[in-house]
């Protein structure tokens, strides 16, 4: 279920901030990551947002966003292909040819 409120505060060097609304009592703290919007994601104070939220405990506040956005209606989420997980995955693989026997190394 969403929720209605106002931006109390959003530090962007830092990419979190705190959401005020009726259903969150003391504030949500709130991390970009959770923004649905396109471009650079940042909040204003006094900005109102809707946004999705659950109980928990993030630094020092009882309520934790997990969705907010801007507009009237909610951004759907992009889909994962069914053949990924969704995680990131890197590799690299080194490789070392056997030192030849006339290149003076030992």
């Amino acid at each position: 279920m969403s929720s209605v409120g106002t931006v109390r505060t959003f530090d962007v060097d830092e990419g979190w901030g705190v959401i005020d609304g009726p259903d969150v009592p003391g504030g949500c703290w709130v991390h970009f990551s959770v923004l649905a919007m396109d471009g650079f994601r940042m909040l204003t104070p006094g900005q109102p947002v809707t946004f999705t939220a659950e109980a928990a405990q993030q630094d020092g506040f009882a309520f934790r966003a997990l969705k907010v956005w801007t507009g009237p209606d909610e951004p759907v989420d992009a889909p994962i292909p069914a053949a990924s997980s969704g995680a990131y995955e890197s590799r690299l693989t080194l490789t070392f040819d056997p030192p030849h026997p006339d290149d003076g190394t030992e």
